[in-house]
């Protein structure tokens, strides 16, 4: 194990000790309640970025081999606080829908009603709001690439040419018909389950897998071009 893996290794266990030690969650907790978009710009952009470089840690042996990584921070931010608004009108949206007899209710206030509320909150969002915003990142992850992180390079790169260089097939055979009905949908039913202070959190820990698995997927889809 490299010095650099063990500085990743304690600072994994810096960010899962904020949420284990109560001094600490509450806190978080009470920031993520009084400044949403912030504390959500915060979360995403570390956590996110950090499974970008753990999936470059993994295929080439180096974290940092991506070029603009402070602007593949910002995005992840931006996206980030796009996560807090999207959470909360999916779960008021579906839930009031069901209330109104828009979407069928089941006869249970139990757990299992809770589990298909959040299940049905989860599918909604992902069929819908998931696949643009999976294809936004692309577009935004592969201007970063084309301009080599140099935002006067990143600024002048015509959309046709970010188009074009997108795996398209893979886009959608991978992200949007394997990674959101295996994996997405059954990790945000568990997020609607949660409460909604603790939500934003769990997508933070999700922006982890989301990185990983948008980085991976990518070089993939370059193994194949």
């Amino acid at each position: 194990m490299k010095k650099k893996d063990i500085i990743l290794v304690i600072y994994i266990l810096v960010i899962i000790g904020l949420f284990v030690f109560e001094s600490t969650r509450l806190f978080v907790e009470t920031q993520t309640k009084n400044h949403p978009y912030i504390l959500g710009f915060i979360k995403t952009s570390i956590l996110a970025t950090s499974g970008e470089l753990l999936a470059s840690r993994i295929v080439t042996g180096n974290y940092f081999t991506k070029k603009g990584l402070l602007y593949r921070f910002i995005v992840w931010g931006i996206l980030g606080m796009g996560f807090v608004l999207m959470f909360n009108v999916y779960s008021k949206g579906v839930i009031d829908s069901i209330n109104i007899n828009l979407l069928p209710h089941l006869n249970n206030t139990g757990f299992i009603n809770n589990l298909y509320q959040a299940f049905l909150i989860s599918l909604i969002m992902n069929l819908t709001f998931a696949p643009a915003f999976m294809m936004l990142h692309r577009v935004t992850d592969t201007y970063i690439d084309l301009g080599e992180g140099r935002i006067k390079n990143i600024i002048k790169t015509p959309i046709s040419e970010v188009s074009n260089q997108i795996n398209w097939k893979n886009f959608f055979e991978f992200i949007v018909l394997k990674t959101i009905p295996f994996f997405w949908i059954p990790a945000h039913t568990i997020t609607f389950l949660l409460p909604a202070h603790y939500r934003v959190l769990m997508a933070g820990f999700l922006s982890i897998a989301l990185g990983l698995i948008l980085t991976l997927a990518k070089i993939k889809s370059k193994q194949l071009d």
